[in-house]
C-alpha cells in the first residue's frame, strides 16, 4: 500500500490553514468606513454633476473599460439611475468573500423605490476602489 499519495506536504497544509484564517478574519472598522467613504463618495460626486469626481473612485479596471469620466457618467445616468440619484442611501451587509470585498446598499430612488445592490471594491495604492456593482432581489440580502 502506498501511504505516500495520503500524506498532506505541510507547506500545503499551512497555505490552505492561511487562505481559511483570511477569509474568516473579521473585517476591521476602519476599511469598513473607508469602503463606505468611497461609495458615499461616488454617490455625492454623482449629485453634483461631477463626472471627473466620480471616476476616480472607480477602479483601474473599470476606468480601463469606459476610458472618460464622460462615458463611464452617462453608463450610470443610462444604466443605474437610482445610483446617479439616489434619493436615500442605507448601507447594509459588509464583508470579504472568495470573490473579494462586497458592500451591500439599499438606495431609494426618487420615486421612493427600494433597490438592492451589491458593490465590489478592491483596495489600491490610492485607497478603495469600486470594481464592479451588481443588481440583486431582496432575496439575496441579509439585514
Amino acid at each position: 500500500m502506498n501511504l505516500k499519495k495520503y500524506i498532506v506536504h505541510p507547506t500545503r497544509y499551512l497555505a490552505s490553514i492561511f487562505v481559511l484564517l483570511l477569509f474568516c478574519l473579521p473585517v476591521t472598522a476602519s476599511e469598513k468606513e473607508d469602503v463606505q467613504a468611497t461609495i458615499n463618495g461616488q454617490f455625492q460626486a454623482f449629485l453634483e454633476d461631477d463626472m471627473s469626481r466620480a471616476f476616480t473612485y472607480a477602479s483601474p479596471s473599470i476606468r480601463s473599460m469606459f476610458g472618460s469620466p464622460q462615458n463611464f457618467g452617462e453608463m450610470v445616468r443610462r444604466g443605474y439611475p437610482m445610483v446617479w440619484r439616489p434619493a436615500g442611501v442605507t448601507f447594509l451587509e459588509h464583508k470579504e468573500t472568495p470573490q473579494g470585498r462586497t458592500q451591500d446598499v439599499q438606495i431609494f430612488d426618487a420615486a421612493g423605490t427600494a433597490h438592492y445592490l451589491r458593490y465590489f471594491v478592491t483596495q489600491t495604492p490610492s485607497g478603495w476602489k469600486i470594481s464592479g456593482v451588481q443588481l440583486l432581489d431582496v432575496a439575496d440580502i441579509s439585514v
